[in-house]
């Protein structure tokens, strides 16, 4: 058997068909191609083929992982995630996942960071709603201590001052208010002591 033709994907920037004995057989990414090593006239045994085409499947897997990653930051677990509802096997995922973190594509460190000064700038949002967040993105328990304790963009006491500016008009009663601003898991201490200041401001 031979590599016959090797043609630009149409629809998917940055593959290449593959062509074996005059009939198309996969597709690899242009990295993909020249780590390969895969030449025009190339010979290829079945065995040789079958890893090619184990190659490429990997290849479009990674693409679709990447293609996430673009859109926003990702965790590993949002990865993980991913991957089993697509049906990926574990290793294929684990294999996936490494090779984006080799990259410095994927990291759980810099997704905190990024997350938190996101929800700092567009939400006014407690402490403890970001440490649930980043937990159900899979953020270990003192990665998300140390990017918080460390990040200049979030000021929790900040934040419950400028939502009780932003919806202390919708409450009439105070007690609800509070309820309300409890709900948002500022600490009971937080909140008494903030709406005191505002009040007398």
């Amino acid at each position: 058997m031979k590599i016959s033709a090797i043609k630009p994907a149409v629809k998917t920037k940055g593959r290449f068909n593959l062509f074996v004995d005059g009939k198309y057989s996969f597709s690899l990414g242009e990295q993909q191609v020249l780590d390969e090593g895969i030449m025009l006239d190339q010979d290829i045994d079945e065995p040789r083929l079958e890893a090619l085409k184990r190659a490429s499947d990997f290849g479009k897997k990674y693409a679709r992982a990447l293609e996430l990653i673009v859109r926003r930051a990702r965790s590993v677990k949002e990865i993980h995630d991913y991957g089993w509802r697509k049906k990926w096997t574990p290793e294929e995922t684990q294999q996936i996942v490494e090779k984006l973190q080799a990259k410095g594509y994927l990291d759980d460190e810099k997704f905190a960071l990024v997350w938190i000064r996101s929800r700092a700038l567009l939400k006014n949002i407690s402490r403890r709603k970001l440490q649930l967040e980043l937990r159900q993105k899979g953020i270990q328990a003192e990665i998300i201590e140390q990017v918080i304790n460390a990040s200049e963009d979030y000021d929790e006491r900040q934040a419950l001052r400028d939502l009780i500016a932003k919806k202390q008009g919708r409450y009439a009663d105070p007690q609800k208010f509070m309820a309300f601003l409890l709900r948002q898991g500022f600490s009971y201490g937080d909140v008494k002591q903030v709406m005191e200041e505002a009040a007398s401001s």
